[in-house]
């Protein structure tokens, strides 16, 4: 069997495997900032991010013999972030929340000098992170990390209707809290 892909930073991984701290390095520069982003958007805790951002990629270091190639490193690395993110808020004891249980409050208006579409922007970040843990992970998962609904049921544990629908209710969700913020 051939591998399906070919990994652009293939001599680099290959000198991680032979645990060369500079080619770790590299990697680390590489791939840490868009890591922490996908920790960060499924947290909402920027250190607990960066904690695991680190701890994913001590586990990728130690595991790399199980790197297949099969996809991307990047891929990989971030599976591994995912998974190490939804553990910590397992441990947290999240639930996906139902629309019911919401309460919704009005955030302050903040006076911006940047241009509208980076104030727009930020708006839509502040919301996202507004919202409920259930929602904002799939939300992520779905929009931002490209993931179906059936790789979210398998990496979250949920079915993948309860994911269309906590996606459908997470788009609800966050037009209403724009739409306050318009007020």
């Amino acid at each position: 069997m051939k591998k399906a892909y070919k990994d652009i930073h293939s001599n680099l991984i290959e000198a991680c495997k032979r645990g060369e701290r500079k080619a770790q390095s590299e990697i680390y520069k590489l791939y840490a900032r868009a890591m922490y982003n996908t920790a960060f958007r499924i947290l909402n805790d920027r250190m607990e991010a960066e904690d695991i951002t680190q701890e994913s990629f001590l586990k990728a270091f130690q595991k790399l013999n199980y790197f297949s190639g099969d996809v991307s490193f990047g891929a990989w690395l971030k599976k591994i972030v995912v998974n190490a993110s939804l553990d910590a808020l397992r441990k947290r004891k999240f639930e996906f929340e139902n629309i019911e249980d919401i309460n919704t409050t009005k955030f302050e208006q903040t006076n911006y000098e940047e241009n509208n579409q980076e104030y727009e922007l930020k708006k839509l970040r502040d919301a996202i992170t507004k919202l409920p843990d259930g929602y904002r992970i799939v939300l992520s998962l779905y929009l931002l990390e490209g993931y179906d609904h059936d790789e979210i049921a398998e990496i979250t544990g949920i079915s993948s209707s309860t994911s269309r629908s906590q996606l459908a209710r997470a788009k609800k969700k966050l037009l209403e809290i724009l739409t306050l913020n318009k007020k």
